[in-house]
């Protein structure tokens, strides 16, 4: 048994010095209750920048600004921080933007970066920094075959019971970046859209996050 210690020691000094998160996982920490996210690896230029902001606590007390109740809820503005109430938000963000990496479809709980319109973003760039976690509804198959065929979308069988059952946003596939996807704390989506807001979608009471890293 003595024999074998030093190499023992070795691997648990190893094990507790590997103290880094995977970074497949982030925690989005509200009032409201908690969101664990999956960080896809379809989508590694968003995965990468998301996984920088929150180590270095950038999203830390910014609040979710923009919430729609059977829509989504929008986070991420660094001018969230401290601001006043009543103050527009959604303007800001890190000084620059992320390369367009849509493939996900929108169904309920994916993670998304939100961006600027097509007239003056024709290339479906992203935001550096705000995003929003879908909520929607469900839509019936014959309504989504129709939008398919609007937009050139094949869906499977089994994105059609996901969006049929589940919910959605499928109206947005195709034109914005899906980057992960919400697997534990779908009702917090559901809390936090049901807020009363202002003219703005602007919650009338703040709503603060803390985000971090987790297995």
């Amino acid at each position: 048994m003595i024999k074998f210690l030093p190499k023992l020691l070795i691997v648990l000094l190893a094990l507790s010095c590997n103290t880094k998160k995977s970074g497949n996982f982030a925690l989005i920490e509200t009032s409201y209750g908690n969101m664990k996210v999956r960080l896809y690896d379809s989508t590694p230029k968003h995965k990468a920048n998301f996984i920088k902001l929150v180590e270095q606590k950038f999203y830390d007390g910014t609040l979710f600004h923009r919430v729609i109740n059977n829509f989504m809820i929008q986070g991420g503005d660094p001018d969230s921080k401290n601001a006043a109430s009543g103050q527009p938000l959604g303007s800001g963000g890190p000084g620059y933007t992320i390369d367009a990496e849509i493939s996900k479809f929108h169904f309920k709980g994916a993670l998304c970066a939100a961006r600027q319109g097509d007239q003056v973003n024709p290339q479906k760039k992203s935001s550096g920094s705000q995003f929003y976690i879908v909520q929607g509804q469900p839509m019936d198959a014959a309504q989504l075959q129709m939008l398919a065929l609007q937009k050139g979308i094949n869906y499977t069988e089994s994105d059609i019971k996901k969006y049929s059952t589940l919910g959605g946003t499928p109206f947005l596939d195709g034109d914005y970046t899906v980057f992960g996807e919400v697997v534990e704390g779908l009702d917090v989506i559901d809390k936090i859209a049901a807020v009363q807001g202002d003219q703005m979608n602007r919650p009338l009471s703040d709503i603060k996050m803390t985000v971090k890293l987790v297995d």
